[in-house]
């Protein structure tokens, strides 16, 4: 059996990792922030250091859902306010709850491994590229008797760009805690 986690609470970090070297000039332009939030939003893991706190429901065990987690408190709401508790670990990690409303405090983050810096290059680029005439799908250039060049492209190009980027694929093995 396994608690349910009902409400994540996660601070924005004071910062975020630093970008990787050998970006395009077009690609070291785009905010890195944009590109972490973009990169956390789709993983259960975080690289900056930050504030979490989880409320949680229901006995059986439970593991926090963002990784590397430290918990610093574990409380539970007895009838009108919380109340610190010692859990059992369980045997998959995690804890083992005996039932009620939890409420779990602690931090997130850890150190960037070298996939997910390729990941965020990759995303950069993607993101730097050139779109040709914004809101075309497709575009045909013509030098007579030289060259033909046809580009198309999806009207959700930019909503995919973790997927055709192949950022996605480097961060597989980060999608769940």
């Amino acid at each position: 059996m396994t608690a349910t986690t009902i409400k994540q609470t996660e601070s924005v970090p004071e910062a975020y990792p630093v970008r990787p070297d050998g970006l395009s000039a077009a690609a070291a332009a785009i905010d890195p922030d944009v590109i972490w939030q973009r990169i956390e939003a789709y993983v259960a893991y975080r690289w900056s250091e930050r504030d979490v706190e989880w409320i949680v429901e229901g006995c059986g065990d439970w593991s926090p859902p963002l990784a590397p987690a430290t918990i610093a408190t574990v409380e539970i709401w007895q009838g009108d306010a919380w109340e610190t508790v010692t859990l059992s670990p369980s045997a998959v990690g995690g804890y083992c709850l005996r039932g009620g409303t939890y409420r779990f405090a602690g931090t997130v983050g850890g150190d960037v491994p070298a996939a997910v810096l390729e990941a965020f290059r990759r995303l950069a680029e993607y993101m730097a590229a050139d779109t040709g005439n914004p809101g075309a799908t497709s575009e045909r250039i013509e030098i007579p008797g030289v060259q033909t060049t046809e580009i198309s492209r999806s009207a959700p190009w930019m909503a995919r760009a973790m997927q055709n980027s192949g950022a996605g694929d480097l961060l597989r093995a980060y999608r769940r805690a």
